[in-house]
């Protein structure tokens, strides 16, 4: 691991794997409880749940992140 930068991989600039990485090891950090799932055949998609918010984060094959923000409302 660098500790310059906190990755533990090597990267060339905008790798896709990396920049998944990031995201998890930045969730990881935060203590934010999430899932992986793979429901595209193009995709990783990150389930994440905090109090009152579900977001689905996908990881494209083409190198495009898609997310979808839900918030519960009471009542």
């Amino acid at each position: 691991m660098s500790e310059a930068d906190g990755r533990f991989y090597e990267e060339p600039k905008g790798d896709r794997f990396g920049r998944l990485l990031d995201y998890l090891n930045r969730l990881d950090a935060a203590s934010v409880h999430y899932t992986l799932a793979h429901t595209r055949p193009d995709s990783i998609l990150i389930d994440v749940s905090v109090p009152g918010w579900r977001w689905e984060i996908e990881f494209m094959a083409d190198g495009s992140v898609d997310v979808e923000r839900y918030r519960s409302v009471a009542g």
